[in-house]
């Protein structure tokens, strides 16, 4: 690498430089104190440009043909380059849609290794490679220039060292998630400078701590923050993707939600914050698909540097893309370099950002090889095996668009359960989950997750997530109400498993207000003291409301900030005592399976019990009418606290007989349906009132 560069002027005007040699790997640009590598992947490019640009994007000033192609790989070194040199580039090759191919050198394209952007995304037909409104579509061909439109990749500066931070390595048996928007979680607070709100710094702000140490979390999973894009239908009609489920910079920090023009510097600064105050930092991460979309979207960096081998195409024609995503198109991770990209970006988050795991938005998309969902594929084994994941946190979203796998993913994945989630507002809301069905989801649904080793923590239990009704609106909505979203309120699903007891939407009618109440608590409560990882969505536990908006994702206002001001008061200290309950209590968050089979004391391990006292049969657990039992959790020494849960989910009043307490009575930690009550005792028998869950508790002693 030690020629000088050799300079020649093009016929466009533009200062050509002949590279230095440089390397393949790593892949993106890379400083190493004297100059920068570039190198990026393309297996079917026939030329590659790189084009740097003035600092703040503007104006091209220099284009560099890098000659070298190293096992797909095209390189160079530039001396002259630094940190803050802004690039993009442009592949040369054949625009043939049939055969999988979009280059298109007159789209300037982001580096998919680019850990910063600079400039600003403008939506324009000249990002596309073909003719927009032409009648044979994207096989025309588009010769304008999008340069002027487009974001532009940025030299990283070196990180700065990282100091005394320390993960707080929760473990899963004691990890409570909170899922979060790094906006929405703080745009509203009034305790947070107003400069603050809705950044990385906002969200690690002293008030935004001292919310999720009340509330009791471990973690916060954050909804995607890798750089994205809006999507132009979106930003016709003045909204903007909200939730961020729109990648296209999976080594690059969202730069919306930092406060100055470091955004790397603000996120690494918040998650040191967090682990300060022991709370993890989970991402959701999107690489199943890309912000470019469909045939007719646009090319902005995987489509024009190599289409074919970044995305998953159809098997009768490569024109079209093999979507499972209903997104436009599937990130083709069957792919060695795409695989390599994926792994490169995970590991990159977890040793210079320091996050401490990640959930995969429609795992079952990076799991797909062949024709199918394969829990043996490529990425599995290679996530499962590498030394820097394997130490981190790893959820799957266990379902695409055309299959749904809950409970089929390999050791070493927690999967969220959605069967539990329908279970749970089954059972309490509509009747369409039996008592058995709700037995098996609280015991971490066994029947899913029970095998190859796995653990209770397997299962990720929620009743409501950022996609669908807040667990307010499960209970004032009995349909969606999108009409905000501008699409006529066609989005979102219909199958909500919801009611509104009664009236539709906000009511001052007290005994609807009060059923609304007795039923979140019921569901609260189902969710946190069931066996598994429990995950709730910022705000939840405090009444937060969509005004029914069950796909809120393009709404970035108050309608999904969380309104802490707004807070139902009575329902976060209820949250907040239930977190401390199954904090107190290691019998709700055990490592290892039921089976039925003694304890060290003689106790049952679980002893599932009918109303009258006697052990559940196979026809009450399934019948209809079957809306109430109880399960008594055993000691595992004998001067533990044994504990007696009751579950009733009809409308009347049912009397339980009791086991006998292993201490003198039964006291009452929590009744869902009057949680402000007296501490009381039960003896022989217990009144659970309708559609209510008590939890009991007998001091250890003699059995």
């Amino acid at each position: 690498m030690g020629a000088r560069l050799i300079v020649r002027h093009l016929a466009d005007g533009h200062a050509q430089h002949r590279p230095e040699r440089g390397n393949p790997y790593p892949l993106g640009a890379t400083w190493d104190g004297a100059g920068v590598n570039f190198a990026v992947f393309s297996a079917h490019a026939e030329r590659m440009e790189l084009c740097l640009f003035d600092a703040d994007g503007a104006h091209e000033v220099e284009r560099v043909t890098l000659t070298e192609c190293t096992d797909q790989v095209w390189h160079g070194y530039l001396a002259h380059a630094r940190p803050g040199q802004v690039y993009g580039y442009r592949a040369h090759g054949p625009y043939e849609p049939e055969r999988g191919h979009r280059f298109n050198p007159h789209k300037l394209l982001l580096d998919p290794y680019a850990r910063e952007f600079a400039g600003t995304f403008r939506w324009t037909d000249a990002h596309c490679g073909y003719r927009v409104g032409q009648s044979r579509g994207d096989l025309t061909f588009d010769r304008r220039d999008n340069a002027w439109a487009m974001w532009k990749s940025r030299v990283a500066d070196p990180a700065a060292a990282w100091g005394d931070d320390r993960a707080p390595r929760t473990p899963w048996s004691e990890t409570v998630i909170c899922e979060a928007h790094v906006k929405g979680f703080s745009a509203m607070n009034p305790d947070v400078p107003a400069a603050l709100r809705g950044t990385y710094a906002g969200l690690a702000h002293p008030a935004s701590v001292a919310r999720l140490q009340r509330l009791g979390v471990t973690a916060v999973e954050l909804l995607p923050i890798h750089e994205f894009i809006d999507e132009r239908m979106l930003v016709q009609n003045d909204l903007v993707n909200y939730w961020g489920y729109n990648s296209i910079g999976f080594f690059a920090p969202a730069a919306r939600y930092a406060g100055g023009r470091n955004p790397r510097a603000e996120f690494r600064a918040m998650v040191k914050r967090l682990h300060a105050a022991g709370i993890e930092v989970i991402l959701d991460v999107v690489y199943n698909h890309t912000a470019e979309s469909n045939e007719f979207g646009p090319t902005l960096s995987f489509r024009g540097l190599d289409n074919a081998s970044y995305y998953r195409l159809r098997a009768d024609s490569g024109r079209w893309y093999d979507d499972v995503t209903g997104c436009g198109n599937t990130l083709n991770a069957a792919h060695p370099r795409v695989l390599q990209m994926v792994l490169d970006s995970l590991r990159w988050w977890v040793t210079d950002m320091h996050v401490d795991g990640f959930r995969f938005d429609l795992a079952t998309a990076l799991a797909r090889e062949g024709s199918g969902f394969d829990p043996g594929c490529a990425f599995l084994d290679a996530l499962r095996q590498d030394p820097v994941l394997v130490a981190v946190k790893l959820i799957v979203e266990p379902w695409d668009m055309t299959a749904w796998e809950t409970g089929h993913f390999p050791p070493g994945m927690a999967e969220w359960n959605d069967r539990f989630r329908d279970a749970a507002r089954g059972f309490w809301l509509t009747r369409g989950a039996s008592a058995g069905e709700l037995a098996r989801r609280i015991t971490a649904s066994s029947d899913l997750f029970r095998h190859s080793g796995r653990v209770p923590q397997a299962s990720i239990n929620f009743v409501t997530a950022h996609d669908g009704f807040s667990l307010a609106d499960l209970v004032a909505y009995q349909s969606k109400h999108n009409e905000a979203n501008a699409q006529d309120n066609r989005d979102g699903t219909d199958d909500n498993r919801s009611v509104n007891c009664g009236v539709e939407g906000p009511t001052a009618d007290p005994a609807v207000i009060a059923l609304r109440g007795r039923l979140q608590r019921a569901l609260l409560a189902t969710l946190l003291i069931a066996q598994g990882v429990p995950m709730l969505p910022a705000g939840d536990g405090e009444g937060r409301t969509q005004d029914g908006n069950n796909n809120a994702y393009c709404q970035d206002n108050p309608l999904s900030w969380v309104a802490w001001e707004h807070a139902d008061t009575l329902l976060a200290e209820f949250t907040r005592r239930l977190l401390a309950l199954r904090r107190a209590y290691p019998a709700f968050r055990r490592t290892r399976w039921f089976d039925g089979s003694p304890t060290a004391v003689g106790d049952r391990d679980l002893l599932w019990l009918w109303r009258d006292g006697t052990e559940m049969t196979p026809g009450r657990w399934e019948s209809e009418d079957s809306r109430c039992f109880g399960f008594l959790l055993g000691r595992l020494e004998a001067q533990e606290t044994a504990l007696l849960v009751l579950i009733n989910g009809s409308d009347g009043d049912i009397e339980f007989t009791l086991p006998a307490p292993s201490g003198s009575a039964w006291t009452v930690l929590l009744d869902t349906a009057d949680p402000a009550a007296a501490t009381r005792e039960f003896h022989a028998a217990a009144t659970v009132p309708g559609r209510a869950l008590l939890v009991l508790a007998s001091a250890g002693g003699s059995a």
